[in-house]
């Protein structure tokens, strides 16, 4: 008698189980949610890109001087402003002085070789050695010279110094010149801009250091060649930095206009992303049932962002408001349409 309740009870749970799946699933199928959709159209917008980047100085060298020796004089430090021209190494003059003299002692040599030469006392062959002395020595001078006092190849800020007056120089850049009123950057832009890119087009940049101000650029260089695996190519901005509020290794967002496009433009909040991914996806009501479409993100504007994907197209109805509760083949009720 217990087995025979027991086996009753089972089957009774069983049935129930089975109208209950079977009353849910109904439930399920005859589920009809309220929504208000808009009609998609193509809008024009102002194509703009934007790109992260490191801003770098226009111009930077190390002061390097190509002879070794003891450095007599170092005349600008860490963070001095220097003119182009300006002295910036002395080092020891010995070998420059004694070249100094040889030259002119040759030059007094070939002026008097040049009279005897005229009175045919000394040969062709001995005056052209003489001049050719000479002009090497010239040669040795200039060179002593330049990397005996050197200078400054441009206007900029002094930004590393690794040695001190009187000390033996073997190699190590004395110091590094850096040029930072005029910056410079590289974007990598997409292939398929490439027709719309020109030099001199205005670029904005802007730096989580200073919110809300916006520093203008120009586009400088467009770098010829596509780069196969990114399929971008690289432009080079000039960045004139004359207030000194933006400086070498900081880190920029740009923006630059590229003209006019066409594309569709919906609601922001009309787009949701999947669970567990960087996927978006929109609903479409189609004929009454939710229609789930995978979209990826153009450019924002505002409250509104450009979807791209070829399941959409102009006077599909996009569902706006009651999308986080669909899942495709949804029931719809539409209570408005804008």
């Amino acid at each position: 008698m217990k087995r025979s309740s027991i086996l009753l009870v089972a089957a009774l749970a069983v049935l129930a189980t089975a109208c209950g799946g079977k009353q849910t699933e109904q439930k399920m199928e005859d589920r009809v949610e309220l929504v208000e959709t808009t009609t998609l159209v193509m809008s024009d917008i102002t194509r703009e890109l934007e790109f992260s980047t490191t801003l770098e100085s226009w111009q930077s060298v190390k002061i390097s001087p190509s002879v070794t020796g003891i450095i007599e004089h170092i005349y600008a430090d860490v963070a001095t402003d220097v003119a182009a021209g300006a002295m910036l190494v002395r080092m020891d003059q010995n070998q420059y002085n004694t070249t100094k003299l040889t030259y002119a002692n040759l030059g007094v040599e070939l002026q008097r070789m040049e009279t005897l030469r005229e009175s045919g006392a000394v040969s062709q062959q001995t005056y052209d050695q003489t001049k050719l002395s000479y002009e090497q020595t010239k040669e040795t001078l200039d060179f002593l010279e330049k990397n005996t006092f050197v200078r400054a190849p441009f206007s900029g800020v002094i930004t590393a110094k690794n040695y001190e007056d009187g000390e033996l120089y073997s190699g190590q850049p004395i110091l590094e010149l850096t040029q930072i009123y005029l910056l410079k950057a590289l974007i990598p832009i997409p292939e398929n801009y490439f027709p719309h890119v020109k030099k001199g087009m205005p670029v904005n940049i802007q730096t989580d250091i200073y919110p809300g101000e916006t520093f203008p650029a120009t586009i400088d260089i467009i770098y010829p060649t596509i780069e196969p695996t990114s399929h971008t190519f690289p432009a080079k901005l000039r960045i004139p930095n004359k207030s000194l509020k933006l400086r070498p290794g900081m880190y920029a967002k740009t923006r630059m206009t590229v003209g006019m496009d066409r594309a569709l433009v919906v609601p922001y909040q009309a787009v949701l992303k999947l669970t567990g991914s960087n996927d978006r996806y929109v609903f479409l009501d189609e004929g009454g049932v939710a229609k789930r479409v995978f979209v990826k993100l153009g450019q924002r504007f505002d409250d509104k962002i450009e979807v791209i994907s070829d399941e959409l197209k102009e006077g599909d109805h996009l569902v706006t408001v009651g999308q986080g509760k669909l899942v495709d083949g949804t029931k719809l009720n539409v209570t408005k349409e804008n």
